[in-house]
Protein backbone atom coordinates (compact mmCIF):
# COMPACT_ATOMS: atom_id res chain seq x y z
CA UNK A 1 0.00 0.00 0.00
CA UNK A 2 2.89 2.27 0.60
CA UNK A 3 4.60 1.88 -2.54
CA UNK A 4 0.99 2.47 -4.04
CA UNK A 5 0.88 5.51 -2.66
CA UNK A 6 4.46 6.76 -2.86
CA UNK A 7 4.31 5.98 -6.57
CA UNK A 8 1.26 8.01 -6.74
CA UNK A 9 2.27 11.37 -4.98
CA UNK A 10 5.72 11.03 -6.81
CA UNK A 11 3.90 11.28 -10.38
CA UNK A 12 1.27 13.74 -8.97
CA UNK A 13 3.53 15.98 -7.15
CA UNK A 14 6.85 15.49 -7.76
CA UNK A 15 9.70 14.73 -10.81
CA UNK A 16 10.05 15.85 -14.17
CA UNK A 17 6.95 13.35 -15.12
CA UNK A 18 4.09 14.76 -13.05
CA UNK A 19 0.76 14.47 -14.36
CA UNK A 20 0.48 18.45 -14.16
CA UNK A 21 3.29 18.66 -16.46
CA UNK A 22 2.44 16.05 -18.64
CA UNK A 23 -0.96 16.29 -20.84
CA UNK A 24 -3.26 13.10 -20.56
CA UNK A 25 -5.15 12.57 -23.60
CA UNK A 26 -8.96 13.77 -23.48
CA UNK A 27 -9.99 9.62 -24.29
CA UNK A 28 -7.77 8.50 -21.15
CA UNK A 29 -9.75 11.43 -19.13
CA UNK A 30 -13.26 10.25 -20.41
CA UNK A 31 -11.98 6.77 -19.62
CA UNK A 32 -11.77 7.89 -15.82
CA UNK A 33 -15.11 8.39 -14.64
CA UNK A 34 -15.95 4.65 -15.93
CA UNK A 35 -13.38 3.49 -13.77
CA UNK A 36 -14.97 4.80 -10.58
CA UNK A 37 -18.17 3.83 -11.45
CA UNK A 38 -17.23 0.28 -11.90
CA UNK A 39 -14.95 0.33 -8.74
CA UNK A 40 -17.72 1.85 -6.89
CA UNK A 41 -20.50 -1.20 -7.68
CA UNK A 42 -17.62 -3.17 -6.83
CA UNK A 43 -17.46 -1.87 -3.48
CA UNK A 44 -21.03 -1.78 -2.95
CA UNK A 45 -20.68 -6.02 -3.64
CA UNK A 46 -17.58 -5.59 -1.27
CA UNK A 47 -14.51 -6.95 -3.44
CA UNK A 48 -11.35 -6.16 -2.12
CA UNK A 49 -8.64 -6.66 -5.19
CA UNK A 50 -9.61 -7.30 -8.50
CA UNK A 51 -6.71 -7.42 -11.47
CA UNK A 52 -7.01 -5.99 -14.55
CA UNK A 53 -7.98 -9.09 -16.38
CA UNK A 54 -11.09 -9.19 -14.30
CA UNK A 55 -11.72 -5.35 -14.73
CA UNK A 56 -11.03 -5.69 -18.33
CA UNK A 57 -14.12 -8.33 -18.64
CA UNK A 58 -16.51 -6.25 -17.07
CA UNK A 59 -16.13 -2.67 -18.55
CA UNK A 60 -14.98 -4.17 -22.29
CA UNK A 61 -11.90 -2.69 -22.04
CA UNK A 62 -8.42 -4.30 -22.76
CA UNK A 63 -6.47 -5.19 -19.38
CA UNK A 64 -3.62 -3.46 -21.17
CA UNK A 65 -5.42 -0.08 -21.90
CA UNK A 66 -6.39 -0.13 -18.21
CA UNK A 67 -2.92 -0.66 -17.42
CA UNK A 68 -1.66 1.79 -19.70
CA UNK A 69 -4.67 4.54 -18.49
CA UNK A 70 -3.83 3.94 -14.53
CA UNK A 71 0.32 4.18 -15.35
CA UNK A 72 -0.63 8.19 -16.14
CA UNK A 73 -1.32 8.38 -12.51
CA UNK A 74 1.51 6.22 -10.76
CA UNK A 75 -0.02 2.87 -11.84
CA UNK A 76 -1.96 1.66 -8.41
CA UNK A 77 -1.43 -1.84 -9.22
CA UNK A 78 1.05 -4.60 -7.66
CA UNK A 79 1.99 -7.68 -9.74
CA UNK A 80 0.28 -10.69 -8.74
CA UNK A 81 -1.80 -9.07 -6.30
CA UNK A 82 -3.76 -6.85 -8.76
CA UNK A 83 -5.45 -3.60 -7.76
CA UNK A 84 -7.12 -2.81 -3.84
CA UNK A 85 -10.71 -1.94 -5.07
CA UNK A 86 -11.34 0.73 -2.38
CA UNK A 87 -7.81 2.18 -2.75
CA UNK A 88 -8.13 2.75 -6.49
CA UNK A 89 -11.59 3.94 -5.93
CA UNK A 90 -10.53 6.76 -3.89
CA UNK A 91 -7.59 7.43 -5.86
CA UNK A 92 -9.13 8.14 -8.56
CA UNK A 93 -12.11 10.31 -7.25
CA UNK A 94 -9.30 12.22 -5.73
CA UNK A 95 -7.94 12.80 -9.60
CA UNK A 96 -11.65 13.85 -10.42
CA UNK A 97 -11.35 16.14 -7.55
CA UNK A 98 -14.42 14.20 -6.11
CA UNK A 99 -12.77 14.71 -2.95
CA UNK A 100 -14.37 18.45 -2.91
CA UNK A 101 -17.44 19.99 -3.36
CA UNK A 102 -18.52 22.19 -5.46
CA UNK A 103 -21.35 25.04 -5.40
CA UNK A 104 -23.18 24.42 -8.74
CA UNK A 105 -25.90 26.77 -10.29
CA UNK A 106 -28.23 25.86 -13.04
CA UNK A 107 -29.80 28.58 -15.54
CA UNK A 108 -33.05 27.36 -17.24
CA UNK A 109 -35.75 25.75 -15.13
CA UNK A 110 -37.06 23.61 -18.07
CA UNK A 111 -37.43 19.55 -18.15
CA UNK A 112 -33.67 19.34 -18.66
CA UNK A 113 -33.02 21.66 -15.89
CA UNK A 114 -35.02 20.34 -13.32
CA UNK A 115 -34.11 16.54 -14.13
CA UNK A 116 -30.33 17.99 -13.29
CA UNK A 117 -31.68 19.78 -10.37
CA UNK A 118 -34.20 16.07 -9.11
CA UNK A 119 -31.15 13.84 -9.48
CA UNK A 120 -29.47 13.44 -6.07
CA UNK A 121 -26.31 11.54 -7.15
CA UNK A 122 -24.68 14.91 -7.91
CA UNK A 123 -24.62 15.99 -4.24
CA UNK A 124 -23.32 12.89 -2.97
CA UNK A 125 -20.34 13.63 -5.46
CA UNK A 126 -19.44 16.78 -3.81
CA UNK A 127 -21.83 19.18 -6.78
CA UNK A 128 -24.07 21.36 -4.03
CA UNK A 129 -26.52 23.00 -6.22
CA UNK A 130 -27.59 26.17 -4.19
CA UNK A 131 -29.18 28.00 -7.03
CA UNK A 132 -31.96 27.70 -9.92
CA UNK A 133 -32.29 30.36 -12.78
CA UNK A 134 -35.03 30.84 -15.29
CA UNK A 135 -36.68 33.75 -17.10
CA UNK A 136 -40.23 32.94 -16.81
CA UNK A 137 -41.25 34.98 -13.76
CA UNK A 138 -44.27 32.02 -13.37
CA UNK A 139 -41.98 29.78 -12.05
CA UNK A 140 -40.21 32.43 -9.16
CA UNK A 141 -40.79 30.71 -5.70
CA UNK A 142 -41.09 27.63 -7.14
CA UNK A 143 -38.32 25.01 -5.02
CA UNK A 144 -36.84 21.91 -6.45
CA UNK A 145 -35.55 19.56 -3.35
CA UNK A 146 -35.56 22.50 -1.29
CA UNK A 147 -34.03 25.19 -3.82
CA UNK A 148 -36.30 28.48 -4.63
CA UNK A 149 -36.45 29.17 -8.59
CA UNK A 150 -35.20 32.97 -8.56
CA UNK A 151 -35.65 34.94 -11.84
CA UNK A 152 -32.24 35.79 -14.60
CA UNK A 153 -32.33 39.35 -13.09
CA UNK A 154 -31.34 37.97 -10.09
CA UNK A 155 -28.46 36.60 -10.93
CA UNK A 156 -26.01 39.39 -10.96
CA UNK A 157 -26.67 40.34 -6.71
CA UNK A 158 -26.32 36.18 -6.32
CA UNK A 159 -22.91 35.47 -8.34
CA UNK A 160 -21.79 38.70 -5.55
CA UNK A 161 -22.46 36.92 -3.04
CA UNK A 162 -22.06 33.48 -3.75
CA UNK A 163 -18.98 31.83 -4.70
CA UNK A 164 -20.00 29.77 -7.78
CA UNK A 165 -18.12 27.19 -9.00
CA UNK A 166 -20.10 25.86 -12.28
CA UNK A 167 -22.96 26.87 -14.11
CA UNK A 168 -24.88 24.46 -15.98
CA UNK A 169 -26.59 26.11 -18.83
CA UNK A 170 -30.04 24.21 -19.44
CA UNK A 171 -31.34 26.87 -21.81
CA UNK A 172 -31.55 27.88 -25.68
CA UNK A 173 -28.48 29.24 -27.51
CA UNK A 174 -29.24 32.50 -27.98
CA UNK A 175 -29.74 32.73 -23.80
CA UNK A 176 -26.39 30.71 -23.24
CA UNK A 177 -24.48 33.18 -25.68
CA UNK A 178 -26.13 36.07 -23.45
CA UNK A 179 -25.24 35.12 -20.40
CA UNK A 180 -22.41 33.16 -20.53
CA UNK A 181 -20.49 36.63 -20.15
CA UNK A 182 -22.29 37.75 -16.77
CA UNK A 183 -20.79 34.40 -15.19
CA UNK A 184 -17.65 34.84 -16.16
CA UNK A 185 -17.88 38.17 -14.80
CA UNK A 186 -19.62 36.56 -11.76
CA UNK A 187 -16.53 34.71 -11.32
CA UNK A 188 -17.72 31.48 -12.13
CA UNK A 189 -15.12 29.05 -12.98
CA UNK A 190 -16.75 26.27 -14.99
CA UNK A 191 -19.69 25.60 -17.32
CA UNK A 192 -21.51 22.62 -18.26
CA UNK A 193 -23.33 23.50 -21.20
CA UNK A 194 -26.15 21.59 -22.88
CA UNK A 195 -26.99 24.90 -24.95
CA UNK A 196 -27.09 24.25 -28.99
CA UNK A 197 -24.18 26.29 -29.14
CA UNK A 198 -20.19 25.60 -28.46
CA UNK A 199 -19.50 28.89 -26.14
CA UNK A 200 -16.37 30.59 -27.05
CA UNK A 201 -15.01 31.52 -23.91
CA UNK A 202 -11.55 32.77 -22.28
CA UNK A 203 -9.13 29.75 -22.31
CA UNK A 204 -9.05 29.89 -18.48
CA UNK A 205 -12.89 29.31 -18.34
CA UNK A 206 -13.89 24.96 -18.06
CA UNK A 207 -16.56 24.45 -20.88
CA UNK A 208 -17.59 21.00 -21.29
CA UNK A 209 -20.38 20.90 -24.33
CA UNK A 210 -22.78 18.21 -23.77
CA UNK A 211 -25.13 17.76 -27.16
CA UNK A 212 -28.00 15.30 -26.28
CA UNK A 213 -28.83 15.48 -30.61
CA UNK A 214 -25.30 14.73 -31.13
CA UNK A 215 -25.10 11.87 -29.08
CA UNK A 216 -28.32 10.60 -30.62
CA UNK A 217 -26.95 10.95 -33.81
CA UNK A 218 -24.27 8.88 -33.31
CA UNK A 219 -26.76 6.08 -32.10
CA UNK A 220 -28.79 6.15 -35.04
CA UNK A 221 -25.66 6.50 -37.39
CA UNK A 222 -24.27 2.75 -35.24
CA UNK A 223 -28.06 1.56 -35.82
CA UNK A 224 -27.63 1.90 -39.21
CA UNK A 225 -24.69 0.21 -39.56
CA UNK A 226 -25.44 -2.75 -37.75
CA UNK A 227 -28.70 -2.94 -40.27
CA UNK A 228 -26.09 -2.52 -43.17
CA UNK A 229 -23.79 -5.91 -41.72
CA UNK A 230 -27.21 -8.46 -41.76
Amino acid sequence: MYTERKALENSIYGGDESVQEREISKAVIKRLPRYYRYLGELLEHKVERISSNELSDRMQVTASQIRQDLNNFGGFGQQGYGYNVKYLYNEIGKILGLDKTYNMIIIGAGHLGQAIANYVKFEKRGFRIIGIFDTNSDLEGTTIRGIQIMTDDKLPAFLDSHDIDIAALTLPKTGAEEIAPLLIKGGVKAIWNFAHTDLDLPSDIVVENVHLSESLMQLSYNINRKDRKK
